[in-house]
């Protein structure tokens, strides 16, 4: 069950199959003809080289995050700590009168994982490495989601983004293989969980909020409230 409305940021070349590709061009389409020198396989191999460092360095596009969906807005929280970018883009559901958390009939049952969001998988970038709440976060581009843990809250950072060419939808077919409209976070690929301090709104919140605010420092604290619920972990900005 899941809500809705309705690693490096690319793959990487494969320089192991990549070589044998520029073999094959030389006897088959004279790219690389029997004369060519040395120098030139160099330039060539740089240039493949190259665009792999070029597609490993990339970042994800919150603009190619952007859906439609206007039940579920894309939504972003960002923080600057000593000049480092930290940003979190997400999709937001409303409560519309549904029970979402916590008992029998809640939305998303107290033992499930959640999307964090809706729509495409909540995502979080960092230009510096993070130490959130005890789990070592390099500086790069994850997908969120939380496990609800009968109540105690951990949240699930992720180093899959894609799926295929595109960025990785929050709920799809289970990683098994076996469960409709599952979160797509897979346990395999996951770079850890952190625990989560769990608490409640003074009010109702209507539309899911997640907030990065600084602590001083380079300290600072993940926000999440919806409901009747706030789940926080403190960060450090390494």
């Amino acid at each position: 069950m899941a809500i809705s409305d309705g690693p490096l940021t690319r793959p990487l070349v494969n320089l192991h199959s990549a070589i044998p590709v520029l073999t094959v061009m030389n006897f088959h389409h004279g790219l690389l003809e029997k004369g060519t020198t040395s120098k030139m396989k160099r330039i060539l191999l740089g240039a493949l080289l190259l665009s792999g460092l070029m597609l490993a360095v990339a970042q994800v596009k919150k603009e190619d995050l952007a859906t439609k969906n206007t039940k579920s807005p894309g939504a972003e929280t960002s923080l600057t700590v000593n000049g480092k970018n930290i940003w979190i883009y997400y999709h937001a559901p409303s409560v519309r009168g549904r029970h979402i958390f916590g008992g029998a009939g809640a939305l998303q049952p107290d033992g499930s994982v959640w999307r964090l969001g809706a729509d495409y998988a909540t995502v979080l970038h960092t230009d510096a490495d993070l130490d959130l709440n005890g789990l070592a976060i390099p500086k790069g581009d994850y997908t969120l989601y939380a496990d609800l843990d009968n109540g105690q809250w951990k949240l699930i950072v992720n180093k899959t983004l894609m799926a295929g060419a595109r960025h990785i939808w929050g709920v799809g077919v289970s990683p098994d293989g076996i469960r409709e409209g599952a979160t797509t976070d897979d346990p395999a690929t996951e770079l850890g969980r952190a625990s989560l301090t769990m608490g409640k709104p003074s009010s109702p919140v209507e539309t899911l909020k997640i907030t990065l605010s600084g602590a001083g420092g380079a300290k600072g604290k993940l926000l999440v409230e919806w409901e009747n619920v706030t789940a926080s972990a403190p960060f450090t900005v390494k």
